[in-house]
């Protein structure tokens, strides 16, 4: 499935550099399958994205391989891709990776000094 949320496409953006993002503590992971608690840590790998299509599925391929537990990845500038061993799996994955994208970009977005 794939998506091209307000959330994915900044967070694919502000966190490129690091060739993905971590997302950790929050319940919700224990929607994704084979999470059992909130300690869990989600790479979220964020692939360059390319308008040469074998060239980009070489990439997703690579990549994948390196993060074979990941459950989606973020397509710089684009939006999310995901999946599951059915349809409602993968609408689920869908629907707790864009909450946990949401969370996190308004999560660091938050200034501390201005919370008084």
């Amino acid at each position: 499935m794939h998506t091209h949320s307000v959330w994915s496409t900044m967070l694919s953006e502000r966190c490129a550099d690091d060739a993905g993002f971590a997302i950790e503590g929050f319940e919700m992971l224990k929607g994704l399958e084979g999470v059992s608690s909130h300690k869990h840590r989600e790479w979220l790998p964020i692939i360059e994205n390319s308008q040469n299509m074998p060239e980009l599925a070489n990439t997703v391929e690579t990549v994948l391989k390196k993060h074979p537990v990941a459950h989606g990845f973020l397509l710089r500038g684009h939006g999310l891709y995901t999946w599951g061993k059915d349809l409602p799996q993968a609408k689920r994955h869908l629907e707790i990776l864009e909450f946990l994208l949401e969370v996190t970009g308004r999560g660091s977005s938050i200034s501390h000094a201005a919370v008084r």
